[in-house]
């Protein structure tokens, strides 16, 4: 349970190519931050991401799932991830800017392929609709403390509003051969919204979450000659298993019995205690069965299978989907390590934070004297709504 992801609550892309400066595509199942050429003219029109996940989901994992002072201990970690879809025309090295939005804005449910474009939700120009048309603070605006609204000078002034603080934005650079996915660590955000959302703090010690803007670097937006390359990653909309998330980390395992750990030799692993389906609001422990796959012989009055083995405190656990092999949940060294008690070993796992009507595999990680073995023996189980 030391992983727990939650989905977004609204996200599109804002364009400034002048054709669509107040078209809103909040439904639509890419986000793009790219740019466009001009319709009458050579210029390149940058496009922008906004993002945003429910106060009322960030506040339950916090206070019940993690608990507030484990979250406000140093140790807990939140990433922002977004899965690439189809990047184009990239260079070697490419940098992201992911910074905290200053103003609210709507979804709306417009589509990029829609005619007549829709405009029900924020766009470059408004942060609502054309309709109330509350515009987003520009440069000639009264701004909120350390915020800004920064564009070109031959574009439309508009594009989103947000913090400058350095607490308040993050960057990752992509290099060559990497991946494209934005995994990025934005705890100091997220605990400035927790500041808001427990304790009605206000800037600089809290803001109000109005979730996160994806941009270029202000250089490269400006330079309105060059693409610097196309990246799409798939929205909440996507028909994939691939919607963006917000993903918190933190250590919850508890192992007293080192002492006792299987420090070298070959084991049998087996998962018990595994009901093979879960409802998606359960949490739920798997139990972790380990025993000498060669035992000692010697003369005992109960069945060896019975006796209770532990791994080393260096042993993670990992979950795969089990149809696209996709890592879900990592072996993390600081966040998916396994628990031990009395009856063995286990790992605890909040269903609620896995997307439902899909399998998973659980796979195991093991480093002792002998080296590192990880243990796959499929393991399955199923959320289900």
């Amino acid at each position: 349970m030391a992983y727990y992801f939650l989905f977004p609550e609204k996200d599109t892309t804002i364009y400034s190519h002048p054709d669509r400066k107040k078209m809103n595509a909040g439904h639509d199942e890419l986000l793009e931050v790219l740019k466009e050429r001009g319709t009458t003219d050579t210029l390149l029109y940058p496009t922008r991401t906004l993002i945003s996940f429910k106060n009322e989901e960030i506040q339950n994992t916090i206070k019940d799932i993690i608990g507030s002072s484990k979250f406000n201990d140093g140790t807990t970690q939140v990433n922002l991830n977004l899965t690439s879809a189809n990047p184009q025309n990239l260079i070697s090295t490419l940098n992201l800017n992911i910074y905290a939005v200053s103003e609210s804005w709507d979804e709306g449910s417009g589509r990029y392929s829609n005619l007549p474009t829709g405009s029900n939700g924020a766009s470059w120009k408004f942060r609502n609709n054309t309709t109330v048309a509350h515009g987003w603070q520009s440069s000639s605006g009264q701004f909120a403390s350390d915020t800004t609204g920064s564009i070109s000078s031959l574009l439309t002034q508009g594009g989103g509003t947000w913090y400058t603080s350095s607490s308040l934005y993050v960057t990752q650079q992509f290099l060559v051969g990497e991946s494209l996915d934005i995994n990025v660590d934005v705890t100091s955000i997220v605990k400035k919204h927790s500041a808001s959302l427990f304790a009605s703090q206000t800037y600089p010690t809290g803001i109000i979450n109005n979730g996160f803007l994806i941009k270029k670097p202000e250089n490269v937006e400006n330079n309105v000659s060059h693409s610097f390359g196309e990246l799409q990653y798939f929205s909440t909309d996507t028909h994939t298993i691939h919607p963006p998330k917000l993903i918190f980390k933190w250590d919850d395992s508890d192992h007293q019995y080192q002492g006792l750990a299987e420090q070298e030799g070959e084991l049998n692993v087996s998962l018990y205690r595994n009901k093979q389906e879960y409802n998606q609001n359960d949490e739920s422990k798997f139990r972790i069965h380990i025993r000498d796959k060669y035992p000692v012989r010697q003369f005992v009055s109960s069945s060896n299978y019975l006796n209770v083995g532990y791994f080393t405190t260096s042993s993670f656990f990992s979950i795969r989907d089990a149809y696209t092999e996709q890592e879900v949940i990592p072996f993390d060294t600081s966040f998916t390590k396994l628990s031990a008690d009395s009856d063995g070993m286990f790992f605890k796992l909040n269903m609620k934070g896995l997307q439902p009507e899909r399998y998973y595999r659980v796979l195991f990680k093991h480093i002792n004297k002998d080296g590192t073995v990880v243990y796959d023996n499929d393991y399955y189980f199923k959320v289900v709504r």
